[in-house]
C-alpha cells in the first residue's frame, strides 16, 4: 500500500514537472523541484529524458545536489557529475557524511578528487580513507565513521554536559557507544535512559551489553537482514580486537533492501539495476544483447527438440496447437518456484540443512498441480479433439514437465549460488531452456509413442 502510494506521488511530481517544463517557465519547476527532498529529486530525475533531466538538475539547490546525487543510479550520476564543474562538485559533497562521501568520490574524477581531500581536515580525510579501504557491500563501507563515545568512569550529568558542549549528534543517533581507553567497545547507552535518570548516576549503571555490534567485514545483505531481524536504528561496526570503527544507520539499510529489491526484479531479465532509464540506444543495446544471444541459443535447443519429431507433428496436427500449453505451464510452475527459492537465498534462509525438504515439498505440490491441471485440460483436449489418447498424453505430459520444472527451479539457483554466480540473474533463462526442451521432449515422445504406434 505505501509502495502504491509513493508511485502515485512520483507519478503525480512528474505529470506536474512536465507540464511546467512544456510551459517553458522555468519559475514553477524550480519551485516544485525545491519542495522535495533530495531522494524524490533524485527519483524525478531518472524519470525524465536526458535533455529535460540536465534541464531540472540546473535548478535544484546547491546545498542539495549532494543528496541527491546520493540517491541516483550510477550511469544517472555519471551524467549528472559530468555537467559539473570542479568547484561545484567539490561543494555539493563537502558536507555529505562520510559513508556517503564514499559511495561518491570514485565516481569523480581524479582532480575532483584530490581537490576534496585536501578540503578536508586531517581527521575526516583519515575517516574517508579508512572506509574506502573495506571491500564494497559490506559494513565496513556502509558505515559511518561519525559516532559518540562515552567512557564507563562518568557520570549522567556530566555525558550530558559533554552533548550540550558538542552542540549536534549525528543522524538517527539512538545510543552512545562505551568504549575503554584503547576505544574498545564495551556496551552502549540509550539517549532514553540518559533524559530519564538522576544525573548523578554512573554510565557503568546504565551499560547495556546485550545489543550486538557487526563485524566490518559482514556482508551488506547480511546486515540488511540483522537490521530487521531486530528493528535496529543503528548498530556499532567493530573489528577483530573489538575496537569500535563506526556505526550502521537503518537509512543505509534501507538503501539495501530496495538494492535488493531492484535487482532481483531486473536481475531475472538479465538487466542490471543501475542502468538508466533513457540511457543510450546503443549502450543497452549491448548491455541487452548479452542475454538475448544466450536466449536465442536455448531457444536452439527447444527448436532442435521439436524438429526430432517432425513426422510426428505431420501426422497429428493437433500436436502444434498442444505443445506450447506443456511448456508454458511448466515454464510458469517453475518461475514460481523459482522466485521462492531466489528470495530465500538472498534472505540466508536456503541452506543444506534444509534443501532436501524444500525440494520434496516442493515436489509434492509440483504433483498435485500436475494432477489437477493435467486432469482439467484432458477433459478439455478430449471434448475439443475427441481423442481419449491424445488426452491421456497431454496429461502425463504436463504432470512431468510440472515435476521437472519444480525439481528445477530448487536445484537450479542453489547451484548456481554455490558456483559463485547470481542465482536471480542467471537462473530463469536456464529454467525457461529446460521447461521448453523438456515439456516438447515430454509431450511428444510420448505422442510418438502411444499415438502413432
Amino acid at each position: 500500500m505505501a509502495e502504491a502510494v509513493r508511485h502515485d506521488k512520483t507519478a503525480r511530481q512528474l505529470r506536474l514537472l512536465s507540464d511546467a517544463l512544456d510551459s517553458g517557465r522555468l519559475g514553477p519547476v524550480r519551485r516544485l523541484v525545491n519542495t522535495l527532498a533530495p531522494a524524490e529529486i533524485g527519483n524525478l530525475l531518472e524519470s525524465l529524458p536526458p535533455d529535460r533531466r540536465m534541464v531540472v538538475w540546473g535548478l535544484v539547490d546547491p546545498e542539495d545536489d549532494g543528496e541527491v546525487l546520493v540517491h541516483v543510479g550510477d550511469e544517472v550520476r555519471e551524467s549528472l557529475i559530468a555537467d559539473m564543474d570542479p568547484d561545484e562538485l567539490v561543494a555539493a559533497v563537502e558536507d555529505l557524511d562520510i559513508d556517503d562521501l564514499a559511495d561518491l568520490v570514485e565516481d569523480l574524477p581524479e582532480a575532483v578528487t584530490g581537490q576534496i581531500l585536501r578540503s578536508m581536515d586531517r581527521e575526516n580525510r583519515e575517516r574517508l580513507e579508512q572506509v574506502l579501504s573495506y571491500e564494497e557491500d559490506t559494513a565496513g563501507r556502509l558505515m559511518n565513521p561519525d559516532v559518540v563515545t562515552v567512557r564507563a568512569d562518568t557520570t549522567v550529568d556530566v555525558v550530558l554536559r559533554y552533548l550540550r558542549l558538542r552542540g549536534e549528534l549525528p543522524e538517527h543517533t539512538d545510543h552512545l557507544y562505551v568504549v575503554n581507553r584503547r576505544h574498545q567497545l564495551i556496551g552502549w547507552v540509550a539517549l532514553q535512559d540518559l533524559v530519564t535518570c538522576e544525573p548523578g548516576r554512573p554510565i557503568n549503571k546504565l551499560i547495556d551489553d546485550e545489543l550486538e555490534s557487526i563485524h566490518v567485514d559482514t556482508p551488506a545483505p547480511e546486515v540488511a537482514r540483522r537490521f530487521s531481524d531486530n528493528d535496529w536504528v543503528s548498530a556499532p561496526v567493530v573489528d577483530d580486537s573489538n575496537t569500535l570503527l563506526g556505526r550502521i544507520t537503518v537509512d543505509d539499510v534501507i538503501d539495501i533492501i530496495r538494492e535488493q529489491a531492484e535487482h532481483r526484479a531486473l536481475g531475472a531479465a538479465g538487466l542490471d539495476e543501475d542502468e538508466d532509464l533513457f540511457s543510450p540506444v546503443w549502450r543497452a543495446m549491448r548491455r541487452r544483447l548479452v542475454w538475448l544471444f544466450v536466449n536465442l541459443c536455448t531457444a536452439f535447443v527447444a527448436a532442435n527438440v521439436v524438429g526430432q519429431f517432425e513426422d510426428t507433428i505431420d501426422q497429428l496436427v493437433a500436436l502444434a496447437v498442444l505443445m506450447p500449453m506443456v511448456a508454458g505451464l511448466g515454464g510458469n510452475a517453475g518461475t514460481q518456484v523459482l522466485a521462492l527459492m531466489v528470495r530465500g537465498i538472498a534472505l540466508g534462509q536456503v541452506g543444506a540443512s534444509n534443501i532436501g525438504t524444500l525440494l520434496w515439498k516442493e515436489l509434492r505440490v509440483a504433483l498435485l498441480n500436475g494432477l489437477l491441471m493435467g486432469a482439467v485440460l484432458g477433459l478439455v483436449v478430449l471434448v475439443w479433439f475427441r481423442s481419449p489418447s491424445l488426452s491421456v498424453v497431454i496429461f502425463i505430459a504436463l504432470t512431468c514437465n510440472l515435476l521437472l520444472a519444480a525439481l528445477s527451479g530448487v536445484l537450479i539457483p542453489v547451484t548456481l549460488k554455490r558456483l559463485g554466480f547470481d542465482p536471480a540473474l542467471a537462473s530463469g533463462i536456464f529454467l525457461t531452456a529446460i521447461t521448453d526442451s523438456m515439456g516438447f521432449f515430454t509431450f511428444l515422445g510420448l505422442a510418438t509413442v502411444i499415438l502413432l504406434r
